[in-house]
């Protein structure tokens, strides 16, 4: 006897993959996933290819892992994915403190956050 099988969260035309616990702030984050919100696969990968931020480059490894999670696990036809959903998180925050003079100290905060990318297969209306 086995545990009932769980439903799937999404929906068949859909595939998703999550980064986490990455080292950069969720509001630095969430700059670079609104610009490939709603975009197709294609022309948001161009745009983090040629973004000048730092964290460009996991985001599009973690979309490129999304489009490979569609096309190898879903079955989906990858010129016809748009990026439906990039939604950013925030993880854990490491506290840290920095001396300062006169005996003081101030405290520093390394933020973490979470990204969350679902691709949706779409009709060639567009």
């Amino acid at each position: 006897m086995s545990k009932p099988k769980t439903v799937r969260a999404l929906k068949d035309n859909e595939a998703r993959a999550q980064l986490n616990a990455v080292r950069t702030s969720p509001r630095k984050l969430n700059l670079v996933a609104q610009t490939i919100r709603g975009k197709k696969v294609q022309q948001a990968l161009h745009e983090l290819a040629f973004s000048k931020r730092r964290i460009a480059v996991q985001v599009k490894k973690t979309l490129e892992s999304a489009v490979a999670n569609a096309e190898n696990n879903h079955q989906l036809d990858v010129d016809k994915l748009v990026v439906s959903e990039a939604s950013v998180g925030r993880g854990v925050v490491m506290r840290r403190f920095h001396a300062r003079g006169r005996g003081r100290s101030a405290s520093v905060e390394k933020f973490f956050s979470h990204l969350t990318i679902v691709v949706r297969e779409r009709g060639e209306t567009a």
